[in-house]
């Protein structure tokens, strides 16, 4: 059954997800009964995106492109949380195979990599992970001026990332925003704005851009608790707690009949213990030291 399905493969991914996941050597045999369910990765591996849950996103994205390797959709996600647990080269590697299995693009891709100069450069990618970057970031420009008429939202949050790598904020909210003027309502452009936005030091534009996300996708997680830092940045310590306390309870309710208490976001329990030490309540910083969910939801007068 459907539900089966599903139970054998949130088992397979939390014991790769107890593993080196990041190592390269001693990679699992995929089992025959989810061979073909290369999709049902996918899906896994971007809902953990979205519930702050990047460890197993990237575990399921990874397993779905051993099974397809030419996957768009789940290199760019794979981009996206390599970047986020702060993994420049692998994101920088998810985004040129992008790039190269991609029909649109594959043959100027082909055509780069084969000259000498880009031979070379890219001979000593290991060694120097920012020349990588540079390599890849050309290639995304020249795609992009392929066909400069008309804009493609896929290779402009591409590009996004790769600014955002390079620390090119600006450069960066212009590639999500041209993505945007596409795909107005799309939540995870909204989330990726936002958080450009709070790399520059653009807390109150940032706040904007994750609440239109929230807007469009309520139990967005990984935005409400983006909403939350960003909150923190301005001084609003108690709209950012109750943020952190609205991800923790959409997030044990996403789990609650696969996983146990114990693996809610410590991301998001350490931003709380933060916002409320500086309300200036003891009582509250100690049950987030206790994990005491229900006594703080309580507190802020918030659904459970």
């Amino acid at each position: 059954s459907d539900t089966e399905f599903w139970d054998k493969m949130q088992a397979e991914w939390e014991e790769l997800a107890r593993r080196n996941w990041l190592t390269e050597n001693q990679k699992p045999q995929i089992p025959s009964c989810i061979s073909l369910h290369e999709k049902a990765w996918q899906v896994l591996g971007t809902t953990q995106a979205e519930n702050e849950n990047e460890q197993a996103a990237i575990v399921a994205l990874q397993r779905c492109l051993e099974l397809s390797p030419n996957n768009l959709e789940a290199l760019m996600a794979l981009a996206v949380s390599l970047t986020n647990t702060g993994l420049q080269q692998e994101a920088c590697e998810a985004l040129r195979n992008w790039i190269m299995h991609n029909p649109k693009y594959k043959r100027l891709a082909k055509t780069k990599a084969g000259s000498p100069s880009s031979a070379r450069r890219m001979s000593h990618i290991s060694a120097t992970s920012s020349s990588f970057l540079s390599e890849v970031k050309d290639l995304y420009l020249e795609a992009a001026r392929q066909n400069p008429s008309i804009i493609d939202p896929d290779l402009q949050t591409g590009l996004g990332v790769l600014f955002n790598l390079s620390s090119e904020f600006n450069r960066a909210v212009d590639a999500f925003n041209a993505a945007l003027a596409v795909r107005p309502e799309d939540y995870l452009l909204w989330n990726r704005l936002g958080a450009t936005l709070a790399n520059g030091d653009r807390s109150e534009e940032a706040v904007e851009a994750y609440t239109r996300a929230l807007d469009i996708q309520p139990g967005f997680i990984r935005s409400r608790y983006n909403l939350g830092i960003s909150c923190i940045n301005l001084g609003a310590y108690r709209e950012a707690a109750s943020n952190f306390l609205t991800a923790l309870s959409l997030q044990r309710k996403s789990r609650s009949r696969q996983l146990s208490h114990q693996v809610m976001s410590g991301n998001i329990w350490a931003a709380l213990r933060i916002a409320l030490s500086m309300l200036d309540q003891p009582e509250l910083f100690q049950a987030a030291n206790a994990g005491d969910l229900d006594l703080l939801m309580r507190a802020f007068n918030l659904d459970m």
